[in-house]
């Protein structure tokens, strides 16, 4: 029989907000900032400390620069998927990368990608785990010419592992309307497109319900990522809910005050019948784990086998893989839940919270 923390481990996920400049490991980043003599702020071990929600992003962005080389790319691309799977039995996940990170230091689009993709290729035979890149736009410091720069540069280098597109940064510095042209180029493109939205470390003001349906209607997303400010309007929760518009969250804020919340908000959503995917978006740069993400929401809200299934299909549907590999995927987590399930001790111990826990074995 396997204790609650085990089984959660062992449930089959899909991990669809992860940004690459938040997964790195801070020792990594410190080796590599070395070997391209860059000067990072402060040492590894305490690299990733910030005061708000824009001082985060401030921290991503300065470790970001200090990825210059493909093999840079690859390394981290490798590791981030190795994390994924050895805490909490990610077995497809689709990774955010910013290319206006990179480019001011001369890594140009098609070495970075390149480079990301040859990681989560490597990564793939390693551990099994699938894996597709988006590429984003930080709204905080790039204009829209930069985001019909970057179609340009993946029409120019297509890869087949960049499948989308995103919009992160703060939602205040650029709303959704300022983006249609380009999101709607890339409909055209055939780019499947999601974008932050409504996050809770932003006013309503700064990131009101109604940009959930400028994302939907006028950019045309297929997902959305976050959205915890909508619940602020029922309509546009209802709305949601019926048309079953898959949201990725982040488990864990990158703001202490905001945790506690943050799965309450969680919660809430997904008790409007809203379609929700659990994800860990910076995991490395927050100090949490997939494991660790899921384990933490179930034990604040008290769920079960049954929500495990759920969100676990959840992230299979709400994927951007080809439909017959989504068949078969899906296929495969039913099996591996069908297998579980009977193996739960409900009698066991709490949820073990702690981060490092590398997923147990399991026949």
């Amino acid at each position: 029989m396997l204790n609650v923390s085990d089984w959660l481990d062992l449930v089959p996920k899909v991990e669809l907000h992860c940004h690459i400049a938040g997964a790195m490991r801070a020792t990594t980043l410190a080796g590599i900032a070395t070997a391209n003599g860059v000067r990072l702020p402060r040492p590894a071990k305490t690299l990733y400390q910030w005061e708000d929600f824009y001082g985060f992003l401030e921290v991503l962005r300065l470790g970001a620069l200090a990825v210059r080389r493909r093999e840079d790319f690859e390394r981290v691309a490798y590791e981030c998927i190795e994390d994924m799977h050895r805490h909490g039995n990610a077995r497809h996940v689709e990774i955010f990368f910013n290319p206006h990170y990179y480019t001011p230091n001369g890594a140009t689009y098609p070495l970075i990608a390149d480079g990301l993709a040859a990681g989560l290729e490597r990564a793939e035979r390693d551990f099994g785990v699938s894996s597709l890149l988006i590429a984003c736009i930080d709204r905080s410091t790039c204009l829209p010419s930069e985001s019909l720069q970057m179609l340009d540069w993946i029409t120019a280098h297509p890869h087949p592992r960049v499948v989308g597109i995103g919009l992160d940064g703060a939602e205040r510095a650029g709303p959704p309307l300022v983006w249609v042209e380009a999101w709607r180029r890339a409909g055209r493109m055939g780019l499947r497109r999601t974008a932050h939205v409504c996050e809770d470390n932003q006013t309503l003001f700064e990131g009101p319900p109604s940009h959930i349906t400028h994302c939907r209607d006028a950019l045309g997303c297929d997902r959305l990522d976050h959205g915890y400010n909508m619940l602020a309007d029922p309509e546009i929760t209802a709305r949601m809910a019926r048309e079953g518009t898959p949201f990725t969250m982040a488990c864990w804020s990158s703001i202490l005050p905001n945790r506690v919340p943050r799965q309450q908000r969680i919660r809430r959503m997904f008790e409007a019948g809203l379609n929700i995917v659990l994800g860990t978006d910076d995991p490395t740069m927050f100090a949490t784990t997939m494991g660790h993400s899921w384990r933490t929401i179930f034990a604040a809200n008290g769920w079960g086998p049954a929500e495990a299934r759920r969100l676990s299909l959840a992230g299979v549907e709400a994927s951007w893989l080809p439909p017959g590999r989504k068949s078969a995927l899906r296929a495969e987590f039913e099996a591996a839940l069908d297998r579980l399930e009977p193996a739960l001790d409900l009698g066991g111990p709490a949820l073990d919270l702690a981060i490092e826990r590398p997923r147990p074995a399991w026949n």
